[in-house]
C-alpha cells in the first residue's frame, strides 16, 4: 500500500503544470495556447518574452528549478522513510510521466527534460554534469534548446552505462524508458530539426 500511495504521489507531484501556473500568475499569459504549447521553461521563455521581456527569464528559471524540484523531493522523502530502490526508480519514471501527460492538463504536458534531469540526477549524479555540460555546449553553440536537450539526453543514456553498468536494480530500463518518454515527446522538434524550420532560442 506505501507503494501505491508513493507512486500516487510521485505521478501527481510531477504532473503540477508550474510554467503554466506561474505564467498565468507573473504574467498573465496562457503558454498552453501560444508557441509550443508546452508547459517547459523554453515555450515560458518564448511566449512570455514576447510580451514581457523583464519578466520573461526569471519566470523560465522558476519553472525549470520547481519542474526538477517536484520530481525530486517525493524521492528525498520516500528514501528517508526507507522505501526500496526499485520503487524509487518507479517514481522516477512516474514523476516525469506526470509531466508529460498530466491529468491537470487533459493529459497533455511538458517535454520532461528538467523533470527527467532532476529524478535522474538523483541516481546519476555524474551522468547528469556530463549531460549538463554538453547541453549548455551545444545550446551556446547553435542556440536551440531542442537539439542540446536531446544530445545531452543521448550523453546521459550513454554514460550511464559506462559509469553505472551494474544498477542496484540490476536494469537501466528505468533511464531507457524515461529518455523514451522525452524522445517521443520531442518528435515535433526532431521533425522541424530535420526540415531546417527548428527556431532559435535568442
Amino acid at each position: 500500500m506505501e507503494n501505491l500511495i508513493a507512486y500516487l504521489v510521485a505521478y501527481l507531484c510531477g504532473a503540477v503544470p508550474f510554467g503554466l501556473i506561474f505564467g498565468k500568475i507573473f504574467a498573465g499569459v496562457d503558454i498552453t495556447k501560444s508557441g509550443s504549447r508546452s508547459i517547459g521553461a523554453t515555450n515560458v521563455l518564448r511566449v512570455i518574452k514576447e510580451q514581457n521581456p523583464k519578466k520573461a527569464k526569471f519566470i523560465a528559471i522558476l519553472t525549470v528549478v520547481c519542474d526538477i524540484l517536484k520530481g525530486l523531493m517525493p524521492l528525498f522523502v520516500a528514501k528517508f522513510l526507507g522505501l526500496s530502490e526499485a520503487t524509487l526508480w518507479a517514481m522516477a519514471v512516474l514523476a516525469v510521466i506526470g509531466h508529460c501527460f498530466s491529468p491537470f492538463l487533459a493529459f497533455e504536458g511538458g517535454k520532461g527534460v528538467a523533470t527527467g534531469a532532476g529524478v535522474l540526477g538523483f541516481f546519476l549524479p555524474y551522468e547528469l554534469l556530463i549531460a549538463v555540460v554538453v547541453w549548455f555546449v551545444v545550446g551556446k553553440i547553435l542556440k536551440i534548446s531542442s537539439l542540446a536537450s536531446l544530445l545531452a539526453l543521448l550523453a546521459l543514456v550513454i554514460s550511464s552505462f559506462i559509469l553505472h553498468a551494474d544498477l542496484s536494480i540490476y536494469s537501466h530500463a528505468p533511464i531507457l524508458i524515461i529518455a523514451y518518454i522525452v524522445v517521443y515527446k520531442h518528435i515535433p522538434n526532431i521533425r522541424r530539426l530535420l526540415s531546417g524550420k527548428e527556431a532559435k532560442v535568442i
